[in-house]
């Protein structure tokens, strides 16, 4: 998977790739989906939410672009995957989910793998998580038609905040790296992801 899908389409930081490597996918995928865990695809998981494809959790760590000690938001956790996957790259990750059983479902799975430097909240993620801010990183998996005015507020000197912006169909994947108290945006990939629940997010 690393080999063939990652790495053959351009990813190419060590520490997540080494990352990818380390955490099993099939772990957090549903029984009926097992066969497919390591193909280059999402996956459903319920409640009409996906498994994001590994090449797409690659590129999206790599462009939060990660510094030791590091401090995480996530918006959306769905699986846990991607939360699993910035645990071996940061010192701490909060993730929020929107959906209660799969919040729930996300923190067995972290638990049952010994990674205990995620926590999982539930709640409405479009909102930020301002409790532990400011956030080295930010990484919304779900699609949000505009860049929530909260998440940016909540990210650190230097951090960087990775999203999928558009419509309900069609993103593009863009990243917003605070500067000298300046946000510079920068334009990635075309992407699609499930929509954005939440006050900042879709109704």
């Amino acid at each position: 998977m690393v080999r063939e899908q990652i790495i053959r389409r351009g990813v190419k930081d060590a520490d997540v790739l080494e990352a990818m490597e380390s955490i099993p996918r099939h772990a957090f995928v549903p029984h009926t989906e097992l066969a497919w865990a390591y193909d280059d695809g999402p996956l459903p998981i319920g409640y009409g939410q996906t498994i994001s494809q590994p090449y797409i959790v690659a590129l999206m760590t790599e462009l939060l672009a990660l510094e030791p000690g590091a401090r995480v938001l996530e918006i959306g956790t769905g699986s846990g995957y991607q939360a699993a996957v910035l645990a071996r790259l940061a010192t701490e990750v909060h993730t929020l989910e929107y959906i209660p059983d799969l919040a729930h479902r996300a923190e067995e799975i972290l638990t049952s793998l010994g990674i205990n430097t995620v926590f999982v909240h539930e709640g409405d993620g479009s909102a930020g998580f301002p409790e532990y801010a400011p956030y080295d990183g930010i990484l919304v998996t779900a699609a949000s038609p505009a860049v929530p005015v909260p998440l940016v507020e909540q990210l650190a000197e230097g951090g960087r905040l990775v999203i999928p912006v558009g419509g309900r169909d069609r993103q593009v994947l863009e990243v917003h790296h605070r500067v000298g108290g300046k946000i510079i945006e920068e334009q990635n990939i075309p992407v699609m992801f499930v929509p954005l629940r939440g006050r900042y997010g879709w109704k």
